[in-house]
């Protein structure tokens, strides 16, 4: 199977290549970047092909492609890729408009390819044992959950990230969607309510979105949750980010930290002093090998188009709250 990258926008592209390469079966063809400087850059330190245009990457005949854009170009390219019969596993969040979503689905439907979601966390070893002590009843009833995603401000490894335009966004858009659905797998429901408080007291006058939120969402079977979705994290914090829950049921509570496995380093040579070295499972790598399982087998992908798209409902439900200061219904959601 050939497999290429539309896109180095995003900072995750530098890890699918060394996911990609590990797969004996899978032939990594390069990556298309209209950003020329950028794109001649990690050509380099990748040692691999890049193409100068997306069509170019396509004219390539991948059978599938990574979409690593900015999110409000998400929507362009996977539909170039499906009009080309191009197999799509698509960062979060899938697009920064319901339409938009709703235009890729259309695409890859009509032209019979498999959309995932990069939703990599449900691939995560911690992340599933809680999962199935849900499902093994050991918690009991489950009453509510206290979530945090936390980061630095990207701004240093990607500046688009912190640009309203192509972001769609800030901290909301950027970690909402990845608690909203584990939350959504964990229970089994959907969410019904959203009230979200969002500022940009952090770096008032730097960026142009929101840097700090704090959501609460409300489930269809009662279970509430709060989200801490900031970019809270000093610039010089040992680690990227956090992803961590706190699941309270009727017989008992159980803590996850999904990046707890990592050695402190001290090193002269270290950009930061300390970093925390993870040495822990990849989830990316798992999610990478359940996108190409999916094709080989001709089934949707375990993490589907559909929850990309209630994942995105829910942030943009967020943006909503805030501006009018009350809960949303999502079925009153547009």
């Amino acid at each position: 199977m050939r497999i290429g990258i539309m896109s180095f926008a995003h900072l995750h592209a530098e890890a699918y290549i060394a996911n990609i390469r590990k797969l004996s079966d899978i032939e990594l063809i390069g990556f298309s970047d209209t950003d020329q400087e950028r794109g001649e850059h990690f050509s380099e330190v990748f040692k691999t092909k890049c193409f100068q245009s997306h069509e170019g990457l396509l004219d390539a005949k991948p059978d599938a492609v990574i979409i690593c854009s900015e999110n409000a170009n998400h929507r362009e390219h996977v539909v170039m890729a499906a009009r080309e019969g191009v197999h799509v596993l698509c960062e979060k969040p899938i697009a920064v408009s319901l339409e938009d979503a709703k235009i890729m689905r259309d695409a890859c439907q009509k032209a019979g390819v498999n959309f995932m979601t990069a939703f990599p966390m449900r691939f995560d070893p911690s992340i599933i044992v809680v999962k199935e002590m849900l499902e093994q009843g050991k918690l009991g009833k489950l009453y509510a959950v206290n979530g945090i995603n936390h980061s630095e401000l990207p701004k240093k490894h990607r500046l688009w990230f912190t640009q309203k335009a192509l972001a769609g966004g800030g901290a909301v858009m950027d970690h909402t969607v990845h608690l909203v659905d584990l939350l959504r797998w964990y229970t089994g429901h959907e969410i019904t309510e959203v009230y979200a408080e969002i500022s940009n007291v952090l770096y008032p006058g730097e960026v142009d979105v929101e840097t700090v939120g704090l959501v609460t969402v409300t489930f269809e079977n009662g279970v509430f949750a709060s989200i801490d979705c900031s970019w809270s994290r000093p610039n010089n914090y040992p680690r990227w980010g956090h992803l961590q829950m706190e699941l309270i049921g009727e017989k008992g509570a159980v803590s996850v930290d999904a990046f707890a496995q990592y050695l402190t380093v001290y090193s002269e040579l270290a950009p930061r002093d300390p970093s925390w070295s993870a040495w822990g499972a990849d989830p990316n790598q798992t999610m990478i090998e359940e996108f190409i399982a999916s094709i080989k087998e001709k089934r949707e992908p375990r993490v589907s188009w559909s929850d990309g798209f209630a994942a995105l409902k829910v942030a943009l439900a967020c943006y909503e709250s805030a501006q009018r200061k009350e809960p949303i219904r999502l079925k009153d959601f547009k």
